[in-house]
């Protein structure tokens, strides 16, 4: 099993744009987004399962942020724009069965078994 890598992360100001990136996204999988800042827990960003189109997005992000998949390049794209300082922090994204995303069930970090390292997003006022 690959790991998974993030890319896309950077520094911008209130009101931009940044699209992250993830692969190798497996086929018929949940994907999802998560970040953290420091000394805070991780929270659940968004998700969308590979085999199909259904997504899901925490409330502090509908609107703003689209995820779309290109599974011939087995990459998961979390396009994030209107970003706002309270979306700083680093962002991982991660795997799990297909099964587990659902709309009650997508958003808990505990059943997610493969993670990346993170790419950091920094957003300023």
């Amino acid at each position: 099993v690959q790991a998974l890598v993030e890319s896309g992360g950077g520094s911008v100001q209130a009101g931009g744009s940044l699209r992250l990136s993830c692969a190798p996204a497996e086929y018929m999988s949940c994907l999802a987004w998560f970040r953290q800042e420091p000394g805070k827990e991780r929270e659940a960003v968004a998700a969308i399962y590979t085999g199909g189109s259904n997504t899901y997005y925490a409330d502090s992000v509908k609107g703003r942020f689209t995820l779309s998949k290109d599974n011939a390049k087995s990459t998961v794209y979390l396009q994030m724009n209107s970003l706002k300082p309270e979306d700083t922090g680093m962002y991982y994204c991660a795997e799990t069965s297909r099964w587990d995303c659902t709309g009650g069930v997508w958003d808990r970090k505990v059943q997610y078994k493969s993670w990346g390292q993170g790419t950091q997003v920094t957003v300023s006022s």
